[in-house]
């Protein structure tokens, strides 16, 4: 036990390491995976190489004490995630019914995340702990839920998590800094409440800070709402935001400024610590969880994203701003997995939220933050982000020439029109992409086909998926390979009709060869301008009426329209070209590399 490693989840491993109590404790919603893809590690983890005493306690029951109490109390403070995934999200389906698995859950049943999770374990803390440390909630679910915010799952307007959960703190974004910085100032005693990245509640609004419209107008009125929201976003990058108070009843929410992000050297240091790379043996023996299958031997290499899709809650929860890890840092991570046992060659992504952001960034973002007038990549490729594919095609390389490594896959998505507007490396990427690291298909998004869909999606138009698509084609003849694309699509998006699905079928059929088959219905997430199209019935930019489909069965039918088979005929593969030598008969479409379950479309880690 004492050569555990683990962080501590049983009294035994305290014991072991010759303790009577710990500084933190941290409650998750997944079972403990000791990985740098979970946020509860990474936290625990950097508070431990900061010198703090960390135990972590994963799906507590909630009808005994026994699970919360285990590791007794916490000298500093509770932290609180609901996990990698916000539990509703991980709990339902986009129709409001009962998912069956979690991938996070030891033997895959779902029946160990609480719906709203975060709310669900400060109760538990509250109810069997009393007078114990403060509470701080974090985690994807805490910080999209930050402030007041439409929920799908109940139809309405919520209060700030804070409100419903009673904590004391919440820290939000990717948290490593900040949690330190909290852990340092509660140990010294001080007052936490100037600390960035950080909300809690007061009596009285800070005088400096923007005032957001009360949680009872915004609730009633979509105009205040969508006001809301567009400051709340506007104020999200470290550089250039400002504080937020925001009146719920007689009290306030106040809002500090997000958290600057870390450098590159802070990055390296997180992802050099001593993860194990494996589910802990005291959840282990309840069953093994699906999710290590795809992270135990993947890369995280960048953070952040700059894409801004209206559906996506990563730019609120990451950043707008893609910071990405040395290349040493990830070789090294590379060599580590290469020696862990069963590693049989296989990285199975070296990626992040985007595949190709990594290594470079807008130069007027850096030194002065993200633009409140115009985004990076929407309506086209911003003339200042100047994007280049050369520092992944090097990391790449270097990655191949690692001992006992086969094959790195780029398992996840990649962004079309970054590729296109790198005249000088964007088409050598993508050869070396197809040439190196996919297995039979490549993946990506172009969500739909109808432009005033992508409009609201703030997606690119049909032009630049036919270009990519072009050229993917010529490539992959030249490699001579027998590769795919697949397209992964939305229904049911605001402003998105049955009618526009049909379109989307005849262009998938004609343009892209392919009976779309990677196809879901559109959730409202919260933190995100789809949810807020979704909830107020009006383009946010706008402010003009706008079709949303809320009928939960008309909702699935956009999807089936896209899916649907013809009666007694089977779908074709999702094809992207003929084959690609003369004579070679059609195959089946190679089953694709397990993509790790990151924040593609629910958001990050911390």
């Amino acid at each position: 036990m004492k050569d555990s490693p683990f962080l501590p989840t049983t009294p035994e491993e305290l014991s072991a390491r010759g303790w009577d109590t710990l500084d933190v404790i941290l409650v998750t919603g997944d079972s403990y995976i000791d990985s740098p893809f979970i946020g509860a590690a990474v936290v625990g983890r950097v508070l431990e190489a900061a010198g703090f005493r960390v135990g972590i306690i994963a799906q507590p029951r909630l009808d005994t004490s026994a699970d919360i109490t285990r590791l007794g109390l916490p000298r500093l403070f509770w932290g609180v995630t609901a996990g990698s995934i916000d539990s509703m999200v991980a709990n339902y389906t986009a129709g409001k019914k009962r998912r069956k698995s979690d991938d996070y859950t030891p033997g895959g049943e779902n029946t160990r995340r609480p719906d709203r999770a975060t709310i669900a374990y400060t109760n538990l803390i509250r109810r069997h702990c009393k007078d114990s440390a403060p509470i701080v909630l974090g985690g994807i679910e805490a910080s999209l839920r930050r402030v007041a915010h439409y929920d799908y799952w109940s139809d309405t307007v919520r209060r700030s998590i804070l409100f419903d959960a009673k904590a004391d703190y919440l820290l939000y974004g990717m948290a490593e800094q900040s949690v330190v910085q909290l852990a340092q100032t509660l140990r010294h005693g001080s007052d936490a409440r100037a600390l960035r990245g950080l909300c809690y509640i007061d009596k009285r609004p800070q005088p400096d800070y923007l005032v957001l419209p009360e949680y009872e107008k915004v609730s009633a009125d979509p105009l205040a709402f969508i006001e809301m929201f567009h400051t709340f976003y506007q104020n999200s990058d470290p550089l250039s935001a400002k504080g937020l108070c925001q009146q719920h009843g007689d009290r306030w929410l106040v809002h500090n400024p997000p958290a600057l992000y870390p450098n590159q050297a802070e990055m390296d240091a997180a992802y050099a610590l001593p993860y194990a790379r494996a589910q802990h043996p005291y959840y282990e023996q309840q069953g093994a969880v699906k999710a290590l299958e795809t992270i135990r031997f993947s890369i995280s290499t960048h953070r952040g994203c700059y894409g801004e899709c209206n559906y996506c809650s990563i730019a609120v929860h990451e950043g707008r701003t893609v910071r990405w890890r040395s290349p040493d840092s990830v070789v090294s991570e590379a060599e580590a997995i290469a020696a862990l046992p069963g590693f049989k060659g296989y990285i199975q992504d070296a990626g992040g939220p985007t595949a190709n952001m990594y290594g470079f960034e807008c130069r007027k973002k850096l030194a002065r933050g993200a633009c409140v007038d115009k985004r990076c990549l929407y309506p086209q490729v911003c003339p200042a982000l100047r994007p280049t594919h050369n520092p992944q095609i090097d990391l790449l390389r270097r990655l191949r020439r690692v001992p006992g490594i086969k094959k790195v896959f780029v398992a996840s998505g990649v962004r079309y029109d970054l590729i296109l507007s790198d005249r000088e490396a964007g088409r050598p990427y993508l050869k070396e992409l197809i040439s190196y690291h996919i297995s039979g298909q490549m993946k990506v998004a172009p969500e739909h086909t109808e432009t005033h869909v992508l409009a609201r999606m703030g997606k690119p138009g049909q032009h630049s998926l036919l270009a990519f698509k072009k050229m993917f084609v010529e490539l992959t003849a030249q490699a001579g390979k027998e590769q795919y694309l697949t397209y992964y699509l939305i229904a049911a998006h605001p402003g998105c009709s049955e009618e526009d699905m049909r379109r989307v079928k005849a262009f998938a059929s004609r343009e892209l060869r392919i009976a779309p088959e990677q196809v879901q219905v559109f959730t409202p997430l919260p933190g995100t301008y789809s949810s807020l199209m979704y909830h107020t019935g009006l383009d946010p930019f706008t402010l003009q009426p706008l079709f949303v489909e809320r009928d939960p069965a008309r909702r699935e039918r956009q999807k089936q329209i896209l899916v649907e088979k013809p009666s007694g005929e089977s779908a074709p593969a999702q094809r992207a070209r003929p084959s690609p030598r003369p004579g070679l008969p059609a195959t089946r479409r190679p089953a694709a590399p397990k993509q790790p379950p990151g924040p593609r479309r629910r958001g990050g880690k911390v």
